[in-house]
């Protein structure tokens, strides 16, 4: 017999013939103009980019469709009368406009919200400050090796709405979700893994107490059967146990806990009312960095209650990384180059550095998010041999290092440079053969490229025609 989506049925009987506003054109809204479309929703977009900014597939389904719009400046004025309205995760849930709407009696969601609540199957969802692509992808891979149907989406993968219709109770779907589409989520996965929380999005988020309060909304709608996997070593985290509705898994790379996964010399083990069993050895994984082996500590936790532990082992030893997170791109001269494009915080270019043992020449520098940048100084003079600086937080940068040099007594030869390209002419300048050659920014990527994924792309084409 079929299988029947009830809820899916329930949600496209309702949106036909509701006015639908869809603020944001990004990639997870575009097949949502295509479903709502077919199912006869009275669709209007929304986007802060004038039309000629706009992808050339959105001008067309506009004219296809006949879409009304609203573009540019002041685009959410014409935001009156609507039923739903769709949110895209950079477009803060409080603005003026949008509050009106609710509170004459619009229905604010997203995509992603409708996927956590309109899914049959298995939902797991990872989020933190840093670590959440890596882990959803190892999650997702030892799912895929035990060869169940799985589905990835949310911050990676592709949007899952246009599925729902062919996911079935058996299924998992693996979801990377950001503070942003958490800000209003009101449903929580079945499995909610936090890798860790520090400051982060601080030039979004009004503070730091409501970036941390959208973190919390992944486990905040859980039932008691459910479950949240916590770092133990990071205090937000683990104060999170408190709030927690679900059952508790702790992971950790530094305490011997009697329950949970840690990484205890080098093994990576499963720890039950204090025996323990071996699960991987570092030695055997390609990924580096104790930040990555936390990674696996929390995947094989979300994954321990319907993986078995051999299956959890091979698919973590298979799993070459993810792209721009310690990337290896090639060697030259004797020197390992590195692309670690991902790393937009201080948190995880101290990561990437704690990672390597060798003298490392650091690229880094790039949009201001407002953060503090005093933590990287210490690791950058103990770790670093020679420091490129670019991009506007480089000045922020550059003090936190001098004033720590100062401190301490040492010299570091720091360069700035104005470009990408320049960067890395003088990184090979400069390396030595054993040197490894870190691109980790420290900083998101918008005042020279559109996402980071566009700036680790740049860096290895630069690169690779040196």
């Amino acid at each position: 017999m079929k299988y029947v989506n009830e809820k899916l049925e329930e949600f496209n009987n309702y949106i036909k013939n509701k006015k639908v506003a869809i603020i944001g054109l990004g990639v997870s809204n575009i097949p949502l103009i295509d479903y709502l479309h077919k199912l006869g929703s009275k669709i209007m977009l929304f986007n802060n980019k004038p039309a000629d900014q706009l992808d050339k597939n959105v001008l067309d389904k506009i004219y296809e469709y006949k879409l009304k719009f609203s573009f540019g400046e002041n685009y959410l004025s014409k935001l009156i009368g609507f039923d739903v309205i769709f949110r895209s995760p950079s477009c803060r849930p409080d603005l003026p406009e949008i509050q009106k709407e609710i509170e004459r009696g619009a229905i604010l969601t997203s995509e992603i919200e409708l996927v956590l609540e309109l899914c049959p199957g298995t939902t797991i969802g990872i989020t933190g400050s840093d670590g959440k692509t890596t882990t959803t992808s190892l999650v997702y891979e030892i799912l895929k090796e035990q060869n169940v149907k799985c589905y990835l989406g949310g911050n990676i993968g592709i949007p899952l709405f246009t599925k729902l219709d062919e996911m079935k109770p058996e299924d998992y779907v693996v979801l990377e979700l950001s503070s942003f589409q958490l800000m209003t989520m009101q449903t929580s996965p079945n499995i909610a893994v936090v890798t860790n929380v520090t400051p982060n999005h601080l030039d979004i988020h009004k503070s730091y107490e409501e970036y941390i309060n959208s973190k919390a909304n992944i486990f905040k709608y859980q039932k008691e059967d459910d479950l949240l996997v916590l770092n133990y070593e990071n205090e937000i985290t683990k104060s999170f146990s408190k709030q927690a509705k679900g059952k508790v898994v702790y992971f950790s790379s530094k305490s011997k806990l009697d329950n949970g996964v840690i990484l205890d010399n080098g093994i990576i083990k499963i720890c039950d009312n204090g025996l323990r069993r071996h699960i991987v050895n570092t030695k055997n994984v390609k990924l580096r960095g104790i930040h990555n082996y936390e990674n696996i500590c929390a995947a094989i936790a979300a994954t321990n209650n319907f993986v078995s532990t051999e299956v959890q082992a091979s698919a973590i030893t298979k799993f070459l990384g993810v792209n721009h997170r310690l990337e290896f791109v090639r060697e030259i001269n004797g020197a390992k180059w590195y692309n670690d494009s991902i790393a937009s915080s201080p948190t995880r270019t101290i990561a990437g550095l704690n990672s390597f043992n060798e003298d490392i020449v650091l690229i880094a520098g790039g949009y201001d998010k407002h953060l503090d940048y005093t933590p990287l100084a210490k690791p950058i003079i103990d770790k670093v041999s020679k420091l490129i600086l670019l991009g506007q937080t480089s000045i922020k940068i550059y003090n936190a290092v001098t004033e720590k040099l100062k401190l301490y007594n040492k010299q570091l030869d720091i360069y700035k440079v104005s470009t990408l390209e320049e960067a890395i002419e003088k990184a090979k300048e400069v390396s030595k053969k054993g040197n490894v050659v870190l691109f980790s920014p420290a900083s998101a990527s918008f005042d020279m490229f559109k996402n980071f994924e566009e700036r680790g792309n740049r860096f290895k084409q630069i690169v690779n025609k040196l």
